[in-house]
């Protein structure tokens, strides 16, 4: 692999993980966010290193949204004996939309946020919904 050289000062750039902070609205978190770094402070990040970020973010997201978080959408999800592709089936988003949640690549939406906070209290009631 190339070691890219800094876009600003031209020295070659060095493969690390900073703590960053991210903001979102009243909500903040640090991650530590891989990437290329230069000793004059510029930075380089590609797509699987943003991954990080936005995951994130989306984290923060939730929080100010009052949605459920992916740890707590898998557990849920786990509670109710539902695999990521069924429980996108029966309660919405399609069979990969369980995975994306809980990996914190998409956001839940706020309908089934509040549906899966709904069977966490009384997951008999997921036999209302189950196809017959």
């Amino acid at each position: 692999m190339d070691i890219p050289s800094c876009p600003e000062c031209e020295k070659q750039m060095e493969r690390q993980t900073r703590s960053t902070e991210l903001r979102y609205e009243k909500f903040t978190a640090t991650i530590e966010l891989p990437g290329w770094y230069c000793a004059c402070g510029e930075s380089l990040h590609d797509g699987r290193d943003m991954t990080v970020s936005d995951r994130a973010l989306n984290i923060l997201k939730a929080r100010a949204n009052d949605l459920l978080e992916p740890e707590y959408i898998t557990q849920i999800r786990k509670r109710l004996k539902l695999s990521q592709r069924k429980a996108g089936e029966i309660l919405g988003g399609g069979p990969n939309a369980f995975h994306k949640y809980e990996k914190g690549d998409v956001l839940v939406s706020k309908a089934v946020s509040n549906l899966l906070r709904v069977l966490n209290e009384n997951p008999k009631m997921l036999s209302v919904i189950l196809p017959h």
